[in-house]
């Protein structure tokens, strides 16, 4: 089955939030030969600059084919098509008939705004997220999701997250193998679980003398972890440890390592067949009850409910057309 995938620019889109995707589907084109047919579409035929000064040359709206789905880049150049109604009429209507209709990074501002959101589950780019939700509460935004399927409307986090969306679009149109295949070609993760994080506690306390302490701490997990443990990896004193680590990472040492155990332990329940109970002692919570606060305090719903939400949106492949 031949499937027609669109993909929609505009003065000043974000580059790779056009071509990370293009890419996953043009190798997954060449696995699969007649799977896929890729149009790039603006609302002016002819080069559209991206904000980088690089241009992609498109086919106007009113030349587009009938397309299975359409995916709409992202970039600073949403705030104008936001607002845009030759592009919004142009989304509804492709909406209206397509079997999917996605977004790319802030791509979702262009979905919310053309009315197609409301109610639905989405997610954007997590420095957009605010504003996201004061623009339009109607919208479910899932701030920190890196993709988020929702019946036919599919959205993705920010730029890179875009060929995630797409892998997982590939594994339901053509199976697991070829996803994998061409996210082996891409040189990426076959598949991080839409349900995992943006956000990456690690990233957000590094930057100073404590990093290779929070990269050992990160890879012994199971371990006690303690502050006098912590404070001896370091070579200092528990009570200058505490004192300076709080100053520097904005966060106390247990604190610290409760995200460290939350983001690994969330990362385990996506990804693995694992009980509970295991998950816990694996990343050195000790108990599923200690987890189950923890995660209550970090994300607003216990392990359980984490993992059924993750299955539930992930696509199913036998049962997609």
């Amino acid at each position: 089955m031949l499937r027609t995938i669109g993909f929609l620019i505009f003065k000043d889109f974000q580059l790779l939030d056009a071509a990370g995707p293009i890419a996953a589907f043009e190798i997954a084109g060449r696995l699969a030969p007649g799977a896929y047919r890729l149009a790039l579409l603006a609302r002016d035929a002819g080069p559209v600059a991206s904000s980088s000064g690089l241009a992609m040359t498109a086919s106007a709206f009113a030349d587009a084919p009938a397309l299975d789905t359409l995916i709409v880049s992202g970039g600073e150049g949403t705030r104008t098509s936001a607002i845009c109604e030759t592009t919004l009429a142009f989304v509804r209507d492709v909406a209206a008939k397509a079997r999917r209709t996605a977004s790319v990074c802030s791509g979702t501002y262009v979905l919310a705004a053309a009315g197609l959101l409301d109610g639905r589950r989405a997610t954007t780019h997590w420095q957009r997220s605010q504003d996201f939700q004061r623009r339009y509460p109607a919208v479910r935004l899932e701030p920190d999701r890196i993709f988020v399927q929702d019946g036919s409307l599919w959205s993705s986090a920010g730029i890179t997250a875009g060929i995630d969306m797409a892998l997982a679009m590939i594994g339901a149109d053509l199976g697991e193998d070829i996803a994998r295949k061409t996210a082996q070609q891409l040189v990426v993760y076959h598949r991080r679980p839409g349900g995992q994080s943006q956000f990456s506690a690690l990233l957000e306390m590094q930057g100073g003398r404590f990093d290779g302490l929070l990269a050992w701490a990160s890879e012994n997990l199971a371990q006690p972890l303690t502050v006098d443990q912590l404070a001896a990896q370091a070579s200092m004193s528990p009570r200058n440890f505490a004192r300076l680590f709080t100053s520097e990472t904005g966060a106390t040492p247990a604190k610290a390592v409760e995200r460290l155990r939350v983001e690994a332990a969330r990362a385990l329940l996506d990804s693995q067949p694992l009980q509970i109970e295991d998950v816990a002692l694996e990343t050195g919570f000790g108990d599923s009850e200690r987890m189950r606060r923890a995660f209550v305090r970090a994300f607003g719903h216990p392990p359980q409910a984490m993992r059924r939400l993750t299955r539930a949106t992930q696509p199913n492949v036998a049962s997609t057309p």
